[in-house]
């Protein structure tokens, strides 16, 4: 299945290795629109810390690094730097909206194991 096709079914599509759904690219544009800002971009990137070792940093960016993958995600800017890149691989990123929780959420099949509180990973 191509990447068109992906889309087409609603499905997330790959931005060398990281997915962002149809419903976390419709809260990071309505956030941007907040903003009032049409030069920034969603950056994911990961950090050493937090208690596993490494953790997710989602932040709005208008820089532009030498090495950054951007790609587009319905109108929305999606920037990772080439030392974030493979840890991201395959990663997905949602927003949730429920009772219990609300934020964004990253499954990464390349974390080997979590905090409890899900803010790190190894």
């Amino acid at each position: 299945m191509t990447a068109t096709d992906q889309t087409n079914l609603g499905m997330p599509t790959v931005a060398d290795g990281v997915l962002l759904t149809d419903v976390a690219a419709q809260k990071v544009k309505a956030l941007l629109d907040g903003e009032g800002r049409d030069d920034l971009a969603l950056r994911v990137a990961v950090q050493p810390g937090g208690c596993s070792g490494l953790r997710y940093q989602l932040f709005f960016d208008e820089r532009n690094l030498e090495g950054d993958v951007v790609k587009d995600f319905g109108g929305v800017n999606v920037v990772t730097d080439r030392m974030s890149a493979p840890y991201l691989m395959g990663a997905s990123i949602d927003f949730v909206d429920t009772i219990e929780k609300q934020g964004f959420t990253i499954d990464n099949p390349n974390a080997t194991g979590s905090c409890a509180c899900g803010d790190s990973f190894h």
